[in-house]
């Protein structure tokens, strides 16, 4: 009788998460077509000296991947029952909209910071209060505003970070598709809730379909308009697998993007740098400059994400803390290598 029940449930969740990948891919890709022209007209990004590409290139791909993942979520939605939290995900997607809508803005006509960064946290907070009302982290531990207060600053920071990290063809790509793909089998196998998986699937399937068009040498970037909302999306995905009990996983999973961003701040911090300028310190610019190839590069940072999925996964399955630390710590010594790596020149 236990079989007769679950197997049914099972594959239209996976045939759901599957076709959503699918879905968010094909209309990305094909938005990539159809956009690239204009945005060869009214965005193109010129090189500077902080630059990483040399030629001008069209910036303003983010929009296919979030049309792609929301135009995918929508009609998942509309074809299938809804499953539990599609909901919150509508607080989500107008969050990650409005900061499109930044995004877009900020390519064209640079914001202040100050006014950058309120909409920023306005649209964390939102996606905090009304797409997950009730997630606790630490429910013994902390009251519910300090632990939102941590939260809307863990959310801004990830936003920022993911659009520092941005500055390389792939790197968004190698940086987010190993994740969002491991949340969206999470999803399938009931880790996070079904609504949780299959934005997972759109995210992954949106980039899935912008990245042949931004493999090295880029055709086509994914501008602010891509990298703010992106990063709201991973956090809050990354927020939900944290509220299922997996913390130490949540953490594991975009441990290369935020050692590499968050020590790259603390040292302009303290060499007194203005930290909201733009800059090439981060450890992936440093190995552009030390002789390593943009396609090496991305490609190095995908397989460590792989294997840090493989370390998060390892967490869920053994909840035991010596393995958390063990995990955890492993995963901290990897990507410290890498950004070792980096900072070396390569041999000739």
């Amino acid at each position: 009788m236990h079989n007769d029940t679950t197997v049914p449930l099972a594959l239209p969740s996976t045939l759901a998460t599957l076709l959503t990948l699918i879905a968010a891919a094909g209309v990305a890709a094909l938005l990539c077509v159809l956009l690239r022209p204009l945005l060869l007209r009214y965005a193109l990004a010129r090189p500077n000296a902080r630059s990483s590409h040399r030629v001008p290139t069209p910036q303003g791909g983010g929009i296919a991947v979030l049309a792609g993942a929301f135009a995918a979520l929508a009609a998942m939605a509309a074809l299938l029952p809804p499953p539990g939290g599609m909901g919150g995900l509508v607080f989500v997607a107008a969050a990650a909209s409005t900061l499109a809508i930044v995004g877009a803005w900020d390519d064209i006509r640079p914001l202040s910071p100050g006014l950058r960064l309120g909409l920023q946290a306005l649209c964390v907070a939102v996606v905090i209060v009304y797409a997950a009302p009730d997630l606790r982290l630490f429910p013994g531990s902390l009251p519910l505003a300090a632990e939102r207060c941590l939260a809307l600053l863990a959310g801004i920071w990830f936003v920022n970070l993911t659009n520092f990290m941005d500055g390389l063809d792939w790197l968004t790509v190698a940086g987010f598709v190993p994740f969002a793909g491991a949340l969206a089998l999470a999803g399938m196998a009931g880790i996070v809730d079904p609504a949780t998986g299959l934005l997972a699937a759109a995210l992954c399937g949106g980039l899935i379909g912008f990245a042949p068009f931004n493999k090295p040498v880029a055709r086509l970037f994914l501008g602010d308009v891509g990298s703010l909302p992106i990063g709201l999306l991973g956090a809050y995905l990354l927020y939900r697998l944290a509220g299922t009990g997996a913390l130490t996983a949540a953490l594991i999973l975009p441990l290369y993007h935020v050692a590499d961003s968050t020590l790259t701040l603390l040292r302009r911090l303290a060499r007194r740098e203005r930290v909201w300028e733009a800059h090439r310190s981060h450890f992936y610019q440093q190995a552009t400059t030390n002789g390593h190839a943009v396609l090496r590069i991305a490609t190095e940072i995908g397989l460590l994400n792989l294997a840090l999925v493989l370390l998060a996964g390892l967490t869920i399955l053994i909840p035991a803390v010596p393995v958390q630390i063990g995990a955890l710590g492993l995963a901290l010594l990897l990507a410290g290598l890498l950004m070792r790596r980096f900072a070396r020149r390569r041999p000739s």
